[in-house]
């Protein structure tokens, strides 16, 4: 039986309500710590290869421990591992807290931080991933996540911005202890959903972890739909990877708008985020889900060359609100088709393979951007981005035929499909 059928509530039923709160606060934390880290990192030292450290270090748990936290999240109760993980997330930062404010923080232990607490995450988020069908029914899924999403983007991407100068000019150490108590607040939020963890097929005996995650991988394989899914994410990644890292360049540089001109491009990609949480659902209801996010990708491939050939601010502010709009509605419907379509007891196998390739794809990206910026202009990674969304518009086509957008992935799964990916 799929997560989706033991669903039984709409969004904004208390569990639905409870969950988002925790997620929004979450991410006006996560904000917050994301952009005081590098500045209290520029105050540390003045290399810029330690300052580059601790964000790699964000980076790196998911593509090392990735897989296996979607394996350990398929085990255990993800509530209870959820609000576990915030709690040791929002002591860890309330300890750097305090060392911040007695002026006892240095680079080593900002990259131990960022290194914990992505690992942590790799736990806490396939948890999440895979907890959600259990509070909401099949019918209301994609709108929790569009709701979920959206919240989180307001939080992160218009509250907490505005916030982060106003902490700093307070004490270096306040961003922190804010984002200690977000942890704290989410974990009290998830810890008091009433849910019933969900029922599981005895593990066979002698199951590994190994074993499970390579079960969960040969499953993702085995459906057309999230086989196209999971490359075109891999792929998009890439592209995103590129494109965020020399945005700042295409804007100051090649455009010459400077600092404001970049704000500009980032609250348009932020507004068109917001306007997608809520076009997503109608999108669906005439195209089905699949072809949503391939009418999402094609769109966004248009809003690249778009960017990196019409030498115009007013063009790079729409295009990316357009951008955004179209990369909400992508994510919203991947989410939920990964939810959908994945057997319960593999769900968190599921979307951890997701995300490790998304994870590994952007800093890949990044790099790949740097190098053709370098070598050809300020404004080819854009056109760099749109051919790697060629190519991952090209890899959701095989699935367009499992389109799930008629009722059908409400309904049980081959067994015998699961069963044999246990061996």
């Amino acid at each position: 039986m799929t997560r989706a059928e033991q669903g039984a509530t709409a969004p904004w039923s208390g569990a639905f309500t409870r969950l988002w709160g925790a997620a929004v606060v979450s991410s006006f934390g996560d904000a917050l710590r994301t952009a005081a880290l590098p500045l209290l990192a520029t105050r540390l030292t003045d290399r810029p290869l330690l300052v580059v450290s601790v964000t790699a270090c964000g980076y790196l748990p998911w593509i090392v421990f990735g897989l296996l936290g979607g394996a350990v999240a398929d085990r255990v109760d993800q509530r209870r591992a959820m609000w576990t993980v915030d709690a040791v997330r929002g002591l860890l930062m309330a300890g750097f807290a305090v060392a911040v404010a007695l002026d006892r923080a240095s680079i080593a232990l900002l990259i131990a931080l960022a290194f914990a607490l992505t690992t942590l995450q790799t736990l806490f988020d396939n948890a999440s991933t895979a907890l959600l069908p259990t509070l909401v029914s099949h019918e209301a899924l994609g709108s929790a996540n569009a709701r979920l999403m959206t919240g989180q983007r307001i939080a992160g991407g218009l509250l907490a911005g505005p916030v982060v100068p106003l902490l700093m000019a307070a004490g270096a150490a306040v961003p922190f202890a804010a984002d200690a108590l977000t942890f704290l607040v989410a974990a009290a939020l998830v810890a008091s959903l009433r849910t019933t963890p969900p029922e599981r097929a005895p593990r066979p005996a002698g199951s590994t972890l190994r074993a499970e995650i390579t079960a969960g991988l040969r499953t993702l394989r085995r459906d057309p739909a999230l086989r196209g899914l999971c490359a075109a994410t891999a792929l998009c990644n890439v592209g995103m990877g590129a494109l965020i890292a020399t945005l700042v360049l295409l804007a100051t540089g090649w455009l010459g708008a400077g600092t404001v001109g970049y704000a500009a491009a980032l609250t348009a990609y932020t507004v068109g985020s917001l306007a997608g949480g809520v076009v997503s659902g109608r999108l669906v209801a005439r195209l089905g889900r699949v072809r949503s996010v391939l009418l999402a990708g094609a769109v966004q491939i248009l809003a690249l060359v778009v960017m990196g050939s019409v030498r115009s601010l007013v063009a790079l502010v729409a295009s990316l609100a357009v951008f955004g709009l179209m990369g909400m509605v992508w994510n919203v419907n991947t989410t939920t088709l990964m939810q959908e379509r994945s057997p319960a007891d593999m769900l968190g196998r599921v979307s951890s393979a997701f995300r490790t390739l998304g994870v590994a794809g952007a800093p890949l990206g990044a790099l790949l951007g740097g190098a053709v910026a370098t070598a050809w202009g300020l404004n080819t990674p854009a056109l760099l981005a749109a051919a790697f969304f060629v190519l991952s518009v090209a890899a959701l086509i095989p699935g367009l035929g499992a389109d799930v957008s008629d009722g059908e992935a409400g309904r049980p799964r081959d067994e015998s499909s699961c069963s044999d990916a246990l061996h």
